[in-house]
């Protein structure tokens, strides 16, 4: 997957709710790999404080047409 594709995906949680979209990924600079997402909240009472949480990659359970993180019985 190339990293346009995955900037703008939908993110879901534990429980399959939708919590944001991809919004910016963060690499390592010496290996190049991903190390956290970036995940802007969706909503209108969102927009209007701060919307954006930093999610270590280690939290992601599957990504595919949409990302899902894992939830309490998968930690």
């Amino acid at each position: 997957m190339r990293i346009k594709e995955f900037i703008n995906k939908e993110v879901l949680d534990g429980n399959v709710k939708i919590i944001g979209r991809v919004h910016e990924i963060i690499f390592d600079e010496d290996s190049f790999e991903i190390t956290d997402i970036v995940i802007k909240k969706t909503g209108f009472s969102e927009q209007i404080r701060d919307s954006e949480n930093v999610i270590p990659v280690e939290m992601v359970k599957t990504i595919g047409d949409k990302v899902l993180l894992k939830g309490e019985e998968d930690i």
